[in-house]
């Protein structure tokens, strides 16, 4: 069986628990085949967690879910040092911090303390508790849900940590076809069980291939272009967003840029990158990595238009 075929099968697995949901599920094997964490924005009740479990049923992976609330300590999420009173001495007992696949459902009801303590394990891969630094297992990754309903309690991600997410994903309601078999399955109990149909060494075969996926110089400078574009507009004939946007994505943008769209034409089964692989991720990567000016605000004008109009304008090699 090819590495290709084992992909699909994985992706087939998924949908056992997973009706529709095509972009983030796919979303989600890039962040896996890439190492990168992503951040599931949408109503209640549009499968992200079951998403993210249904990936960690499918592969032999640790998986912990942590539910963020405005009481959340930091310890309590990488752990602390405590205090034995039998053997008189300190010890360190590790968080859920410490998987493969962490799901920080609602990570917008944390506050910032807690929000900062995840800033080094998602780029660094390592946790500090007292005077120690551990390695977190490989592979890590974060997967986050967010409810953009305004509610009491919520508070907005810093930059920097969202910065740290490889994708922001916007998760939208399944069509009527898919919602009916949903609602016929739930009511009789009928979904399929998951099975685990890859470990981590066929997993990390699966990264190693993806990194042998072609991508031609001129779309390289091609995605650069954009996210140049993005940070200086006039220099691409694009006054208008000089106004709009306050500051434009960071080199991590490139970088994660780089690693999705190898990734994305894996997924699709071929062995070069081409420019509608660039086309399916970009907005994923750049959404919100974009910071808009009071002024795009007020007018209710979006990341994803001001994504587009820079897509537009920069010439496709």
């Amino acid at each position: 069986m090819s590495l290709h075929d084992k992909l699909s099968n994985l992706k087939k697995e998924i949908h056992k628990g997973v009706i529709g949901q095509e972009e983030m599920i796919n979303s989600i094997l890039i962040g896996l085949l890439t190492s990168g964490h992503i951040l599931l924005e949408g109503v209640p009740g549009l499968a992200k967690t079951t998403a993210v479990k249904a990936v960690a049923d499918s592969i032999d992976l640790d998986f912990k879910r942590v539910q963020f609330t405005p009481d959340l300590l930091p310890s309590d999420i990488i752990g602390a040092q405590i205090y034995d009173m039998k053997t008189a001495e300190f010890k360190i007992k590790r968080g859920p911090i410490f998987t493969n696949l962490l799901l920080a459902d609602e990570i917008n009801r944390a506050p910032a303390k807690v929000q900062s303590a995840l800033l080094e394990v998602m780029q660094e891969r390592q946790v500090t508790i007292a005077d120690d630094t551990f390695k977190v297992d490989t592979p890590f990754l974060v997967l986050a849900t967010q409810n953009p309903i305004e509610q009491e309690g919520a508070y907005t991600l810093p930059e920097a940590q969202l910065d740290r997410f490889m994708f922001k994903i916007v998760v939208d309601y399944n069509n009527k076809e898919e919602e009916y078999e949903i609602a016929k399955k739930v009511t009789m109990n009928s979904f399929e069980e998951i099975s685990k149909i890859i470990d981590k060494q066929t997993l990390q075969t699966l990264k190693d291939e993806v990194l042998n996926i072609h991508i031609d110089k001129e779309l390289e400078e091609y995605i650069v272009d954009i996210i140049d574009a993005s940070r200086n507009p006039k220099e691409y004939d694009l006054e208008e967003l000089s106004d709009l946007i306050h500051f434009g994505a960071s080199p991590r943008a490139t970088i994660d840029m780089f690693k999705a769209v190898k990734a994305n034409a894996f997924i699709r089964g071929n062995d070069f990158v081409s420019p509608l692989d660039i086309t399916m991720v970009i907005k994923n990567v750049l959404r919100h990595r974009i910071i808009l000016t009071y002024e795009a605000q007020a007018k209710e004008i979006t990341v994803d238009s001001i994504i587009q109009k820079i897509i537009e304008k920069v010439s496709i090699p």
